[in-house]
């Protein structure tokens, strides 16, 4: 019975793998599950957003005309009203539907090569794979996307905003000053996202693998997974930041008076100081930690459902 035990032994290890399918899933499912928690995240946390980008905008040398977030708050519904505070939501819910769905396709993709032969992926392998899913989003989807959105917020505290909206946006952009119009700042955007995604799967990769310990068929509460999500934003948040307010900067409309990634980076810490790589960190701490637990809680879910309906090796 020994020898027979032996020579079965490795069938457990498909079954553990068949398991733990649901976790690292195919891709198809990855990006359908990505997009649907993209687009519901972006419409619940997209104020903070806002205000994030506009307290990075408001650069000292003009001088600042926001006293804090609750300053800027008030000073946008006073002016545009409550709805003020979704100006360039179009831009984004039309990239982050699929900024998430490349991101979670590309992470399983990646991560389904990466497990080992128990179905397990490690740390280390979980940063790598969040830094490929994270670099492939910046390039195809978050650039333009996040240029777009800054361009939008910037036009609204002109005297005379000119964009009309999203579309009508984009066009203008690209008529003025062609499709690089677009990808501005693309270099800072590629760093940020990437260490943002490396950072944040790290982090959920390490907590899911602590929280099963030696049961890799050990499911996740909802809110668990929530929670780990939320830890991960903060890590990411506190680790990048810097590299946020740089791309914010290089996709502004006064993104010309900086002649690449490096230049925007000397010129802030030379006029601003270094506390100036941490403005809007407050607002973009409680965004990003709603933001990544929302979206993690969502996609495990719409997975778990797609499982009972969409049937795959």
């Amino acid at each position: 019975m020994q020898d027979g035990g032996r020579l079965f032994s490795p069938f457990p290890r498909p079954r553990c793998l068949a398991a733990a399918a649901p976790k690292l899933t195919h891709p198809g499912k990855a990006i359908l599950a990505g997009g649907i928690a993209g687009g519901i995240e972006i419409c619940i946390t997209f104020p903070t957003e806002y205000v994030k980008t506009q307290l990075q905008l408001d650069e000292k040398a003009n001088p600042p005309k926001y006293r804090g977030i609750g300053d800027c708050v008030k000073q946008t519904v006073q002016s545009h009203g409550v709805k003020g505070l979704y100006r360039g939501l179009s831009s984004l819910l039309y990239g982050s539907i699929p900024k998430s769905a490349v991101r979670f396709g590309m992470f399983e993709f990646l991560s389904n090569r990466a497990k080992d032969e128990n179905g397990r992926l490690d740390s280390t392998r979980g940063l790598l794979c969040g830094l490929g899913a994270g670099v492939l989003e910046a390039v195809l989807v978050v650039c333009p996307m996040e240029t777009v959105k800054v361009k939008f917020i910037h036009d609204q505290t002109s005297a005379n905003p000119k964009y009309k909206g999203f579309f009508h946006g984009v066009r203008e952009i690209i008529r003025a000053q062609g499709l690089k119009g677009t990808y501005q700042g693309v270099t800072a955007t590629v760093l940020k996202q990437g260490s943002n995604q490396a950072i944040r799967f790290f982090v959920m990769t390490s907590l899911k693998n602590w929280y099963k310990g030696d049961d890799p068929d050990r499911s996740i509460n909802p809110l668990v997974t929530g929670a780990f999500g939320a830890l991960a934003g903060a890590a990411s948040v506190f680790g990048n930041t810097p590299l946020d307010v740089i791309k914010t900067r290089m996709q502004g409309l006064e993104a010309h008076k900086y002649k690449n990634t490096l230049d925007c980076a000397l010129k802030i810490l030379r006029h601003e100081g270094l506390t100036a790589f941490y403005k809007g960190t407050v607002p973009r701490l409680g965004r990003v930690c709603l933001d990544v637990a929302i979206v993690f809680i969502i996609y495990e879910e719409v997975v778990k459902a797609l499982n009972v309906v969409w049937k795959t090796d």
